[in-house]
């Protein structure tokens, strides 16, 4: 099969791998679109430390299951599918708690590094089990159904903000998962949603998705914060990007007793204001992958309560992925989503 391979770090080439075979409790997926996120581009580079060279990446995709394993029930070849980027055991104690993605032996699809590899689905085949896989709606095409890891992202990442009724929430960072909180907030029945990001095109689309107001990151967020709230400060904010500035600017912009919920995981480490946090009982939460949201962000995409197809940037073959890799590594602003198809699969 056609694989795309990090070779080394910087690296990407198009190679011919075996095709993978489904095992025990496993179905092998045909994939029809895989999309490139921001922690593959992170991974090409190495900073994450959680790509290491050779692997097949890619953890964002759908298609079509092309080999039924032994022991697998309720799943035919030719079904149309998504997964789950995070492999769980389903037998330690958060899995049956229903906490699988703090799963005690979790994998992520994509994924080497010092405790394991796993192969993703930059390739024309992937072999996945069968508990992570998720059947699709006729309505949702293969590209947005590549978008369903995301969308669960942001949907796990609001069910912990708590935020129906009057309340008002600050997306820091209109990236791709910051622009699908957005959505996921208004589908919560968020009253006020504010959104911060340096670029203005980001903030543009930020409105066009839902976001009540704008926020220039140029500009001290906090303060405008304080303004639009009389002093108090958001309820809630929702952190996207994983940097120190950025998660100082959250706490800063929340009122006493709110909450911080932290989805940007971009530096393995940051500093921030431990007394503003504590002398004004600031909650800080952590929002780990998605814990079982796939079947909610289904619903949300099928009835078009998030929609995806204005953020993806471009569908492209899989022979173009090195140039696209190239092209989000440079951080080009108007990227937010590149979908790569493998293979032709109606």
């Amino acid at each position: 099969m056609k694989a795309l391979l990090l070779s080394k770090y910087k690296h990407l080439q198009i190679v011919d791998l075996p095709v993978p075979t489904a095992g025990p409790g496993e179905v092998l997926v045909r994939v029809a679109a895989c999309g490139i996120c921001g922690s593959d581009v992170h991974g090409y580079d190495g900073s994450s430390g959680r790509r290491i060279p050779p692997i097949v990446m890619g953890h964002e995709a759908a298609g079509r299951i092309a080999e039924v394993g032994s022991g697998v029930a309720g799943y035919r070849i030719g079904d149309r599918v998504t997964f789950d980027s995070t492999i769980y055991c389903g037998a330690c104690e958060y899995c049956r708690r229903g906490e699988v993605n703090l799963c005690d032996n979790r994998q992520v699809l994509g994924v080497s590094c010092g405790d394991y590899r796993r192969a993703g689905a930059f390739a024309e085949f992937v072999a996945v089990p069968s508990r992570i896989v998720y059947r699709l709606p006729d309505s949702l095409s293969f590209e947005e159904a590549a978008m369903l890891e995301a969308v669960s992202v942001a949907v796990h990442a609001v069910s912990l903000a708590e935020v129906s009724g009057k309340r008002t929430a600050l997306v820091v960072g209109a990236g791709m998962i910051g622009l699908l909180i957005v959505q996921a907030l208004r589908a919560a029945d968020c009253s006020r949603i504010l959104v911060s990001d340096l670029d203005s095109s980001r903030l543009k689309l930020a409105e066009d998705v839902g976001a009540h107001v704008a926020l220039s990151a140029k500009s001290d967020v906090p303060a405008q914060v304080g303004k639009l709230t009389g002093g108090a400060g958001a309820d809630v904010a929702i952190e996207a990007v994983g940097q120190t500035d950025s998660i100082k600017a959250s706490i800063e912009s929340i009122r006493k007793g709110g909450t911080v919920i932290l989805v940007g995981n971009i530096a393995p480490e940051v500093t921030f204001p431990l007394q503003r946090v504590v002398t004004r009982q600031i909650r800080i939460q952590g929002s780990c992958a998605s814990a079982g949201e796939y079947p909610r962000a289904m619903e949300l995409l099928a009835t078009g309560a998030i929609q995806v197809k204005k953020l993806i940037t471009a569908v492209a073959p899989l022979d173009e992925g090195p140039q696209w890799f190239d092209r989000l590594y440079a951080r080009e602003p108007k990227l937010m989503k590149v979908v790569l198809t493998p293979g032709a699969v109606s």
